[in-house]
């Protein structure tokens, strides 16, 4: 979806259309959540400080967000998904990737089941989607976000490897800022670059990742539409009303973290073995560390002294920090299952 959140917010309120608007706060401690196109023309972003937002765009409108409509209109459009096919992975409220290679409406093209599904998001939901085609997850994931907004973009077999050597290094799953950073220091900007790196050398200076990054380059994805995602993790942060420096505060705000955390565990009935702890701090630079024990992590007895020497690592006193934020992670069983990757059949190139 094309800013969703933004999106049903101009389509529930139709005087805010056209207008540059921001899904959040806009007080002094808040961040956007979600920004239109018009807000984005001027730098606007998700995650960006309220403060910010409103320099960069004084006209900029704040409303509040409503995640319960954001949930139920998600709700709809995943209804006309399963119009399609029951192969779908949800990303997120607003993505989700879908097997078409059998579909229920009995297309031939992958292509017409993309515009298809547009046309009936726009018609019954009133909102604007773009969507990828290709083989892979991968690919179709670059696709769809390649002509936003309202876009549709296939990715042939034999256009892959040349479409991905144009592609900035950012544009990659998995390249973050602080991977792009380290791969600018090699040498590697682009796809074509990419595509020039050994398997060796992408495992050595990115470990697991570097397998991916290599494949990825290749346009090779073999992970399939899951259906079912299998829970890696819980947590949950929180933004301080105030940045904080003093120990004690830290401990005390640390406490809070904790409590939401065991709530949102045992809601889930998720147990893992590694806690990390995420801080962020007031110039929004910000750092994680984890740690992993043999047992579950289950109790407040056995998290908070963990979270505490976690938080012994970083220097807040003169870093003072902005938000604190934990999840568990790295469950001792995980639900394995075989999957059949299955091919997506390209009659014709359409774009």
């Amino acid at each position: 979806m094309d800013a969703f959140y933004a999106s049903v917010e101009q389509r529930d309120n139709p005087e805010l259309c056209g207008k540059p608007l921001a899904v959040g706060h806009a007080e002094e401690r808040g961040v956007v959540a979600a920004a239109s196109y018009e807000a984005r023309r001027y730098g606007v972003h998700s995650a960006m400080s309220s403060q910010k937002a409103k320099r960069l765009c004084p006209e900029l409108i704040f409303v509040p967000g409503r995640m319960n409509v954001y949930k139920a209109v998600s709700r709809q459009i995943h209804d006309i998904f399963h119009t399609y096919t029951d192969i779908i992975e949800p990303l997120s409220l607003d993505e989700a990737f879908l097997d078409v290679t059998e579909n229920k409406a009995g297309f031939s093209l992958a292509i017409d089941i993309a515009k298809d599904i547009k046309k009936r998001i726009r018609k019954e939901l009133g909102l604007i989607a773009s969507a990828g085609v290709s083989y892979n997850k991968f690919l179709a994931k670059i696709a769809s976000d390649y002509r936003k907004p309202d876009g549709l973009c296939t990715i042939h077999p034999d256009q892959a490897l040349d479409f991905i050597a144009h592609l900035p290094i950012e544009s990659f799953w998995g390249v973050g800022p602080v991977t792009a950073q380290k791969m600018h220091a090699l040498g590697i900007h682009n796809g074509t670059q990419l595509q020039a790196c050994t398997l060796e050398m992408l495992t050595r200076q990115f470990g697991k990742a570097g397998n991916l990054y290599y494949d990825f380059a290749r346009g090779i994805d073999l992970r399939p539409v899951e259906p079912i995602r299998i829970r890696k993790s819980v947590g949950c942060e929180h933004t301080l009303e105030k940045d904080i420096s003093l120990h004690s505060s830290a401990i005390i705000e640390l406490y809070h973290v904790v409590t939401e955390l065991l709530e949102r565990l045992k809601r889930t009935n998720f147990s893992g073995n590694t806690l990390t702890l995420k801080i962020k701090f007031h110039d929004f630079n910000q750092i994680t560390r984890s740690i992993t024990q043999d047992s579950e992590l289950t109790s407040m007895d056995k998290i908070l002294p963990l979270a505490k020497k976690l938080l012994k690592e970083i220097d807040y006193e003169s870093h003072p920090i902005r938000l604190i934020g934990l999840s568990v992670s790295n469950p001792k069983e995980e639900i394995k299952k075989q999957w059949e990757q299955l091919s997506l059949e390209f009659k014709e190139w359409d774009d």
